[in-house]
């Protein structure tokens, strides 16, 4: 399952992590829930990246028809999963326990263990 990181490095050409998560997701079956598409959503349309809400759905909307990324849906518990160490860590963990509850959307080697966050406070 893509986290928030992930989407955006994939979904805008200009991301630092652009060519990696690209050359990583070739080939693999992927997998979004609710928290990534909004936080892709959220993020794009911040000033700093400047899309329109408008755009930056038929981005995700664009890339996802392209792609045909599983979608996993948000039906577990916030505190069903295992506690983070720290609070910056909590929705990584909430997408690491949604996805060991929806095996099929695991990948082979997690995204998270190549690029961005890992769960226990880890960095790519």
């Amino acid at each position: 399952m893509l986290d928030v990181s992930a989407v955006m490095a994939l979904l805008w050409q200009t991301h630092s992590h652009n060519a990696r998560v690209s050359a990583w997701q070739e080939g693999r079956d992927l997998a979004l829930c609710p928290i990534s598409e909004i936080g892709f959503l959220r993020i794009s349309t911040q000033p700093s990246f400047g899309l329109s809400v408008a755009d930056a759905r038929k981005a995700l909307k664009d890339w996802k028809a392209a792609r045909g990324p599983r979608f996993i849906p948000c039906d577990m518990e916030s505190l069903a999963g295992d506690p983070p160490s720290t609070g910056s860590h909590t929705t990584d963990f909430y997408l690491a326990s949604l996805a060991a509850k929806h095996p099929e959307s695991n990948p082979p080697k997690p995204l998270q263990c190549q690029v961005g966050h890992l769960p226990g406070g880890g960095h790519f």
